[in-house]
C-alpha cells in the first residue's frame, strides 16, 4: 500500500468517527417513546395552535405601527 492510500484511509477512519452518527451512539439520548396516532394529531393541532396565535400577536403588532405610520401620513398631506 502506498503512504497516500494510508493517508485517505485514516482520513476516512477520521471522518467517519467525527460524524453525527457515530456520536449520536456515544451521546445520552431518552429512549423513544411509540406515540399513538391521537396523541400525533394532538400534538400537531398544539403546535398549529400555538403558532397561530403568535401570528395573530405579531399581526396586532403590524397593525398597530400601520396606523402609526397613517397618522404620520395624514399630518405630513395637511401642511
Amino acid at each position: 500500500m502506498t503512504p497516500a492510500k494510508t493517508i485517505s484511509t485514516t482520513a476516512r477512519k477520521t471522518a467517519a468517527e467525527n460524524s453525527p452518527a457515530a456520536q449520536a451512539t456515544t451521546s445520552t439520548r431518552r429512549p423513544w417513546i411509540k406515540k399513538t396516532p391521537v396523541e400525533v394529531v394532538l400534538d400537531q393541532i398544539r403546535k398549529q395552535e400555538e403558532k397561530v396565535s403568535e401570528l395573530r400577536e405579531d399581526l396586532t403588532r403590524e397593525e398597530r405601527e400601520l396606523s402609526k405610520l397613517q397618522q404620520a401620513k395624514k399630518i405630513l398631506e395637511s401642511t
